[in-house]
């Protein structure tokens, strides 16, 4: 039950989880969140249309499905909220990161802070491994010293969990709450919100500035409500930055058509080229692995990985590819090395945590752990690399998981596909053009 007005601000509750001494308060307001027009509802929290005869509810009650996992909302049950105020108390010093800035990181922070300061609309464009999380600190501590409520959200849980702690050692001495549907600690009222898209979805009114990082990421892409709540969530007069290394169509197009304005960033921090993706084909892999076998390339390959103790992850299409890939390993090596992992896993976070902290020397993995993590000097297997579940972003992501830090900038990126699809050759052909570019900065 929520008691203090603070836990109101920005951000709308159903009114039967808010104490009646606030819902009399006169900076409470309270609305009717569903819309019944004839033939659907309209949801004022997700801004979604559902045809009336999927949502009805006894007593002439209406919900909305769109987002019913963030709490029902109803036509008979109001939600709460209370105007931002921008009640914090801001601690010297704001920013507490000690690093520094390479000269092409220097331009786009520069861009960055102007954006934030001006309200404007913003993508920044930058390959994977690039620094974008530092290009950031200069801007945040601008927005926190003038007071303003700022969000960092992500589509993906597990970016959140790995931003969080990299942000509170930036800002130490700044209010800070890590938001996703997995996270059992309660909300709190704070200057610097870390949150996946959908938390969104909670807030009104909230932030001077949001940051949306893996922009074109599922399942941020494509979604209307997710997009609705990122106008929702912010002030009318507001800063968004979009980050990301892999923009979709629609943005280069508005780039081309000066609809956004945009920072570009071809090259990594320690200067060296994005390590580059080499194919070899395996026939008729699928068959086979109904049969229980595996290809030798694949075999002999991870024989190699843990003989020389090389961390790794070994990329697959499906969930169901899993269990039997892992099964057939264990017959051959110790399964002690690895865990298999996916979206939905109950121990994913303890998994990705176990890679993390050097516990386990590889995962099996869906496309769940294609952005957003790092695992200091590992390389990539994509395993059924043309399967359409990876896109050209998804390879190219998956690809930028190597050679992402200075004492191990290089690495194997090795693709075993049965055809060379259009995606693997767009992959292919992005990162030489990335690598092109940055030979020009390198001279």
């Amino acid at each position: 039950m929520i008691k203090d007005v603070s836990e109101l601000y920005g951000r709308q509750v159903n009114a039967t989880k808010v104490d009646v001494s606030l819902l009399n308060n006169s900076i409470v307001h309270k609305y009717v969140p569903i819309k019944v027009n004839n033939n659907n509802i309209y949801c004022k929290r997700c801004g979604q249309k559902t045809p009336v005869n999927r949502c009805n509810l006894p007593n002439n009650n209406y919900y909305c499905p769109v987002c019913i996992n963030l709490d029902r909302v109803t036509k008979s049950i109001p939600l709460v909220y209370a105007d931002e105020p921008n009640d914090f108390e801001v601690k010297q010093p704001v920013l507490t990161w000690q690093g520094q800035l390479t000269n092409e990181q220097e331009k786009c922070s520069n861009d960055i802070i102007d954006v934030f300061g001006n309200n404007k609309t913003h993508l920044l464009w930058a390959v994977t491994g690039a620094g974008k999380t530092e290009m950031l600190f200069k801007g945040i501590e601008k927005a926190l010293t003038e007071g303003k409520r700022v969000c960092i959200s992500s589509p993906r849980v597990d970016v959140c969990v790995e931003l969080y702690p990299r942000i509170k050692e930036a800002f130490a001495n700044t209010s800070m709450v890590l938001l996703h549907g997995r996270n059992p600690q309660p909300y709190h009222y704070a200057q610097l919100t870390i949150c996946t898209t959908h938390q969104l979805l909670r807030f009104y009114r909230a932030f001077d500035v949001l940051i949306i990082d893996e922009v074109d990421s599922f399942p941020f892409v494509n979604n209307e409500g997710l997009h609705f709540a990122v106008e929702n969530a912010t002030k009318q007069d507001s800063a968004k930055l979009f980050l990301t290394a892999t923009p979709t169509n629609e943005m280069t197009k508005k780039i081309r058509a000066n609809k956004l304005s945009a920072s570009y960033l071809p090259i990594r921090f320690h200067r060296h080229l994005l390590p580059e993706i080499k194919l070899k084909y395996t026939k008729k892999w699928r068959e086979n692995l109904k049969k229980q076998k595996l290809p030798k390339l694949l075999l002999h390959k991870i024989a190699d990985k843990i003989k020389e103790n090389q961390r790794f992850l070994l990329f697959v299409p499906r969930i169901a590819d899993l269990k039997p890939i892992s099964d057939i390993l264990a017959k051959q090596f110790d399964a002690s090395n690895w865990e298999t992992v996916f979206s939905s896993d109950d121990k994913r976070m303890e998994k990705v945590s176990d890679m993390r902290e050097q516990r386990k020397l590889f995962l099996i993995t869906t496309t769940i752990l294609e952005r957003g993590v790092t695992f200091p000097g590992i390389d990539v297997i994509v395993f059924g690399a043309e399967d359409d579940v990876f896109s050209t972003s998804s390879l190219v992501q998956i690809a930028g998981r190597v050679g992402r830090k200075l004492d191990r900038p290089t690495g194997e990126v090795l693709f075993l596909a049965e055809e060379n699809t259009l995606a693997i050759k767009s992959a292919i052909n992005q990162i030489k053009y990335m690598n092109k570019k940055a030979e020009k900065l390198n001279g």
